[in-house]
């Protein structure tokens, strides 16, 4: 029998919280993404518990016990129990009654089996209990051997429920998998249709997230491929993001840069301020020929080597590695003249224009002109 272990499985409060379930005569399942990962060595960062137990029947159990019992998702079964400071999303099995493409009539179901026929993909419907033993009612675990994403049952179906699906499975692919299902590539392109029925927020959370896999290329390629990433942003290409993923010196992720890097119209995303400002900067810094030494001043060294990995993969050249400490030696310099050093005779709108025009000769210099020297200019 196939086991998952790690810390999450061992924790008290989560053995805690399924004895609560169990101890009453009633199944409980780690489910979906803490089992997925647990298999392929993976971090968990979510525990989601489901049972045959009904919400107010979970609510009853946790008060009587003492611990506090949220109604998160009531509606759909989700009840939220805080044990030791930490949160369980436990949710009774369901099935789907009606869908729309959007959002979903769900009624309790009585067994697991009916449970996982209701999700999404068959390596996100693999169940655990309180001991590490894996369930598998849909052929998870093979899919899962060979990296492969597959819809569980039949893949239009399970794209016409929800298709935000579509952008899921490329999402997984991205983050999990080395094959794509060639039955679920075919079911998203011919649906792709549904993407316009879709919210903005719901859209840009799942861009972003498969925006942030370690190298998202391959899936972002079969992605426009399928004839799916100009229906997500019009105009986009994904011809750039390898080699500016490729050429990035910094390690830390940043979906934005490589949002940058496949163009296209983003007015149908619903990004924040911050994501936008980070977005505008990139799109400036390759269209731009600003210095390095100018952009890691004006930026920090991380920003402007980045966005010079960027425009080098535009331009088809390798990265300068002089650039890259220019950067940082731009990053590192600190303007010589402060406004108290200009003459007494420069007032309001002329101390602004002096201090410009002195920075714009300081930076051509490499940052090496002496205070003296600058004033000397005046």
């Amino acid at each position: 029998m196939t086991r998952v272990n790690g810390q999450w499985l061992s924790d008290a409060g989560a053995q805690e919280v399924c004895a609560l379930l169990t101890d009453a005569g009633h199944e409980a399942w780690f489910v979906g993404g803490c089992v997925r990962n647990a298999l392929l060595g993976a971090p968990v960062t979510d525990l989601d518990i489901c049972t045959d137990a009904r919400p107010e029947r979970v609510i009853a159990l946790a008060e009587a016990a003492g611990m506090r019992a949220v109604p998160t998702g009531i509606d759909h079964g989700t009840v939220t129990l805080v044990h030791g400071g930490q949160p369980f999303e436990v949710t009774t099995f369901r099935r789907d009654v009606e869908t729309d493409g959007r959002h979903a009539v769900v009624a309790f179901a009585e067994t697991l089996e009916e449970d996982a026929r209701r999700r999404d993909f068959t390596m996100n419907a693999l169940y655990a209990d309180a001991s590490g033993a894996v369930r598998d009612p849909v052929g998870g675990l093979g899919d899962l051997a060979q990296r492969r994403f597959r819809f569980i049952g039949d893949a239009e179906a399970r794209i016409r429920e929800d298709y935000l699906r579509i952008l899921r499975f490329f999402r997984f692919f991205a983050w999990y998998g080395t094959e794509l299902d060639p039955e679920g590539l075919a079911a998203c392109a011919a649906h792709g249709d549904g993407l316009a029925t879709l919210s903005a927020e719901r859209v840009t959370a799942e861009m972003v997230k498969l925006l942030s896999a370690p190298d998202p290329a391959p899936a972002v390629g079969a992605l426009e491929q399928a004839g799916l990433l100009s229906r997500v942003l019009p105009g986009a290409s994904a011809k750039l993001l390898g080699p500016s993923i490729h050429l990035d010196p910094v390690a830390e992720i940043d979906a934005m840069a490589r949002l940058a890097a496949l163009g296209g119209d983003v007015t149908g995303l619903r990004l924040s301020k911050a994501e936008a400002r980070q977005l505008g900067l990139y799109h400036t810094i390759m269209e731009e020929a600003q210095s390095a030494g100018a952009l890691g001043h004006a930026h920090g060294a991380e920003i402007a080597q980045r966005g010079l990995a960027l425009r080098a993969a535009a331009l088809e050249r390798p990265l300068d590695a002089l650039e890259l400490r220019a950067a940082e030696a731009g990053a590192a310099a600190t303007f010589p003249v402060k406004a108290a050093d200009l003459p007494a005779a420069l007032e309001g709108p002329a101390i602004g224009k002096a201090l410009t025009q002195l920075k714009t000769a300081w930076i051509a210099s490499d940052f090496t002109a002496s205070k003296a020297e600058l004033l000397a200019q005046l």
